[in-house]
């Protein structure tokens, strides 16, 4: 199984940035990224960032609102807070240089045994198996293992590790995890997997059909929001407003200011985008306002923003989206430096 998944892997693997280097801090932000993110998001973002904060004393030193201003448009920005944290410990505690094991991974913020493993496997071929959906799946349908519920899920994903653990190639370790990754995300897909070009078909016991529990479904929600535009000594300005730092989801971004949906009646409406956080769908509905049509809010920052330079700031997926769309955001290119942004009270 190894000399098959790792032959498949040799002639059908993607060529992504990440795959050129064993760099540990490179590969650490490339998984940090790819975590529930696809592919094709991660790719511009994880090269604008390392052209930014190209050694973990660069990310280490860097202000937090810089770092979640790259990472932008990656949405879970508890990932870049705990990313920069840990840079932070590499360089206080460990002189700068990442730990080679798995296991000293493992005790650095926001690392878990996933992350871990991935690092020290391609990093470093350390024989430790990385285990992530893509990887539960294929094996399961390897074995024919099946759940129904959450009880029989876990029971799924104890046995799965163990298998990953055993099947790992121990002298392509960072080749072979990366392998049967790829196999899960191009070849044994969730929906109609590709069982004829699958290198395991023949020690496949389900090629597919396994019974998983049913996901919760999404909900929809309609919300709504302000634009509000003028012309300023620099250009055009917009009107921006950061999240508490105490708020629980995306503290400390920026945002357009929130509109009660019933309140916009009489409102002229600028677009309508669809959004999609977690299990939500939401429909956004985009007015078009003036400063003084705004209610004053109790705390919190509000702030003109040229708007040519918004696209350096910490901005919530939302409004990088809405923004983008209004023509507002201009477009950075590679090797662009990013700059405070230029804020008007």
């Amino acid at each position: 199984m190894r000399r098959e998944l790792l032959g498949w892997y040799d002639c059908n693997k993607r060529d992504l940035p990440w795959r050129h280097t064993q760099d540990p801090y490179a590969i650490w932000v490339s998984e940090i990224m790819l975590q529930q993110t696809r592919v094709a998001a991660v790719i511009e973002k994880y090269t604008a960032f390392l052209e930014r904060f190209a050694t973990v004393e660069e990310l280490a030193k860097a202000d937090e609102q810089d770092v979640l201003a790259l990472w932008s448009g990656l949405g879970y920005y508890r990932r870049a807070r705990m990313l920069h944290k840990a840079a932070q410990s590499v360089v206080s505690e460990h002189e700068g240089r990442m730990p080679a094991s798995a296991d000293r991974l493992r005790k650095l913020p926001g690392i878990g045994s996933y992350t871990a493993a991935a690092i020290a496997s391609i990093a470093h071929d350390e024989a430790v198996a990385v285990v992530d959906g893509n990887v539960e799946r294929v094996l399961s349908r390897i074995r024919g293992w099946e759940s129904h519920d959450s009880v029989g899920e876990a029971a799924v994903r104890r046995k799965v590790e163990e298998f990953a653990a055993g099947l790992v190639d121990p002298r392509r370790a960072g080749d072979f995890n990366q392998a049967i990754m790829e196999l899960g995300a191009t070849v044994c897909t969730p929906r109609n997997p590709q069982c004829l070009v699958c290198p395991w078909a023949k020690e496949c016991r389900t090629l597919g059909e396994h019974k998983t529990p049913k996901r919760a479904a999404m909900t929809s929600r309609e919300i709504a929001c302000a634009l509000v535009v003028r012309d300023g000594d620099a250009g055009t300005e917009v009107f921006l407003e950061q999240r508490a730092a105490t708020n629980t989801v995306m503290p400390g971004l920026w945002e357009l200011p929130a509109l009660d949906v019933g309140d916009c009646v009489d409102l002229e409406e600028r677009m309508a985008v669809r959004h999609a956080i977690m299990q939500v769908n939401y429909v956004v509905r985009v007015y078009a306002l003036s400063a003084e049509g705004l209610n004053e809010k109790a705390g919190g920052v509000r702030r003109w923003v040229v708007a040519a330079h918004a696209s350096d700031m910490a901005l919530t997926g939302l409004a990088r989206k809405v923004l983008t769309r209004a023509g507002l955001l201009r477009t950075k290119t590679r090797g662009t430096k990013f700059a405070s942004p230029a804020l008007r009270n």
